[in-house]
């Protein structure tokens, strides 16, 4: 009989998922749920604001892809998983399976009174157009960006994104002659930003913010966000633009589901991706809450491998063994600067980090159209 399988997303846990299983055999029968047919190349959302990729460039239609892998497509949006994963509810209806892969992503947490007045922009290609705009217009003025956390899961924050804007729009505004006008201040509650990326990274960074002439505060819990200032527990902050990116939570359909919660709202899983009191039910990415260091990272790197871990642990219950597939815990980005990049590695035995050089810009372009052959 034909195994059915069920995947929530459409993100990058979800595709090498599909390219995985594939691998493993053409006959399973995989439906994917999500509310569009479309894959947002997230890192490259950096670049909008800029100018240097537009949404065509980042917004990539999946409909061949999942024609060449045949693959059930369903538009919908996921309300609750019940029957303890075996089926999934959407607007549009019911989809049972025989294993369930959630690989929706997390979400972003939205609690600070006036947050509306921030801009998001791994929310995705409106937030990041919104900036681009806002910018654009903009004849001078302070620009504030920043990132929070979850107090509760150390790992459900994405801090990386915020430094490449930051160090981003000081190139941008550079090359159009006008960063005179602007300025940029950095701030979080957090008195040691970018300790997650290793030794040394927050020495690095803060000397990197000081070398270009962008303020700081740094170490004061944001107390709410208003039309033009930032009220934070170690003052007030006056400003004309917000970017902020908040920490991460589950998915909102969690609360109408049964998986197990971690203390920060994410899917628990055990070290082989596995949601341990549900039978063949895996989570890959930003979704589920891992056991392992605390520096843990929240990016597409992570949710590859723990997307094929997780597929070759399904397929080998489905042939009667037990998991044992498991995943590597690896820091691996590119901070770019828009004409440079900053190469910081980071797994459970050292810690790398290569200074900023145009090769290294060029090598994210690069590894960018690499990525994203395979859906065009």
């Amino acid at each position: 009989m034909t195994k059915k399988i069920t995947i929530i997303g459409a993100g990058f846990a979800a595709l090498t998922a599909i390219k995985t299983l594939r691998k493993h055999s053409q006959s399973v029968e995989i439906t994917l749920i999500a509310p569009k047919a479309v894959f947002i190349y997230m890192p490259s959302l950096i670049w909008i604001p800029s100018g240097k990729r537009s949404a065509e460039d980042v917004r990539i239609d999946l409909t061949s892809f999942f024609n060449k892998n045949n693959i059930n497509f369903h538009a919908g949006t996921v309300e609750a998983v019940k029957d303890a994963g075996r089926t999934v509810v959407t607007e549009k209806g019911e989809v049972s399976n025989d294993a369930l892969l959630v690989a929706s992503g997390g979400r972003f947490i939205k609690k600070i009174a006036g947050i509306e007045h921030a801009i998001t922009i791994c929310e995705g290609v409106d937030a990041a157009e919104k900036m681009r705009d806002r910018i654009k217009a903009m004849d001078g003025g302070t620009i504030t960006l920043g990132f929070g956390g979850n107090p509760k899961e150390p790992s459900a924050m994405r801090g990386g994104p915020m430094f490449e804007l930051l160090f981003g729009l000081d190139t941008q505004l550079r090359q159009e002659k006008r960063r005179d006008q602007f300025k940029l201040i950095f701030f979080t509650p957090s008195p040691t930003p970018g300790k997650r990326l290793g030794k040394g990274a927050v020495d690095a960074l803060l000397t990197e913010m000081k070398k270009r002439d962008i303020d700081t505060h740094l170490g004061h819990k944001i107390k709410r966000f208003e039309n033009n200032k930032i009220v934070t527990e170690g003052g007030e902050i006056d400003t004309d633009l917000i970017i902020f990116m908040p920490g991460m939570t589950g998915p909102s359909f969690m609360a109408n589901s049964s998986f197990p919660v971690s203390s920060g709202g994410l899917i628990q899983a055990d070290k082989y991706c596995k949601v341990a009191t549900m039978e063949h039910v895996y989570v890959a990415g930003d979704s589920g809450s891992y056991p392992g260091p605390a520096w843990q990272p929240k990016q597409a790197h992570m949710a590859d491998l723990q997307a094929v871990a997780a597929v070759n642990n399904l397929m080998d219950e489905f042939e009667g063994k037990i998991a044992t597939h498991t995943f590597k815990f690896e820091l691996m980005c590119i901070i770019d600067s828009l004409n440079k990049g900053s190469l910081v590695f980071r797994n459970e035995k050292r810690t790398v980090m290569l200074p900023a050089s145009r090769l290294l810009h060029l090598s994210k372009k690069f590894f960018e159209w690499w990525y994203l052959r395979a859906y065009r």
